[in-house]
């Protein structure tokens, strides 16, 4: 495993000028940690599973990611560098940024290579993507993690908003005010909102309609509160850059 991931590594992820050292004090989960500064760091890129908290069970392999981004943060001496995204922060007020070990190897890519999250883009901070493809496809290829069972699922088997892979073919497109509408099986529609449109090629669309597809993303359920109209699809996934839709067939 780390000799292929040595090749990926050295191929697209070279950390680059100009990283900011800092100390880090806490790995908060899979994909955060808290820094000396008193900032919380979001990795770009990467979606680990989540700790349990409130009373609620961990998902499959969340403590599996903490534990190694630890181990990854303590073999850098508790030290990473820090390269802040395009969009600085999120909405929770959380840092955005990537992160390297002292040796300058990407800490999001190597936690992608070992099943250990699943890799997302979100515009604008999507410099790194090719980079975390590559890296995620070794484990998926490998069964590493979670790609050791069935990760991707139809839109029929969706049963709450969330994060999720979903499988399906396109059965219509359609352009209005609220962006480019992509309608899957099974109650799922995906939408490309007016002010990420211009991320995604023209060509994109094109042939994509009786296609098998996968996306990702945050799935949301629009029959919550009333919101679901009637002909809609009751499940929305936005995506947020272009790579979060693949044709597969």
């Amino acid at each position: 495993m780390g000799a292929i991931w040595q090749g990926v590594a050295l191929a697209f992820c070279p950390a680059p000028a100009g990283v900011q050292s800092v100390s880090v004090t806490q790995v908060v989960d899979g994909d955060t940690v808290r820094l000396e500064d008193g900032r919380s760091v979001r990795l770009i890129g990467v979606n680990a599973p989540e700790i349990g908290r409130k009373g609620r069970s961990s998902e499959p392999f969340a403590e599996a990611a903490r534990q190694r981004l630890q181990a990854l943060v303590k073999a850098s001496g508790g030290r990473i560098g820090l390269q802040p995204g395009v969009q600085g922060r999120d909405k929770y007020g959380r840092t955005l940024a990537h992160i390297y070990t002292r040796n300058g190897d990407n800490i999001e890519a190597q936690l992608l290579a070992e099943g250990l999250g699943y890799r997302v883009a979100v515009a604008p901070n999507v410099a790194l993507v090719t980079c975390q493809q590559d890296a995620e496809r070794v484990a998926r290829q490998a069964g590493l993690g979670l790609w050791r069972a069935p990760a991707v699922r139809t839109a029929g088997q969706i049963e709450q908003s969330g994060f999720a892979l979903i499988t399906g073919r396109v059965r219509g497109i359609e352009r209005n005010r609220g962006g480019v509408w992509i309608e899957i099986d099974e109650g799922l529609v995906l939408q490309v909102s007016p002010r990420l449109q211009g991320d995604f090629p023209s060509s994109f669309f094109e042939g994509l309609k009786g296609r098998q597809v996968e996306a990702r993303g945050w799935v949301l359920d629009r029959s919550r509160k009333g919101g679901l109209k009637s002909g809609q699809a009751r499940w929305l996934l936005p995506l947020t850059d272009p790579s979060m839709l693949e044709r597969v067939d």
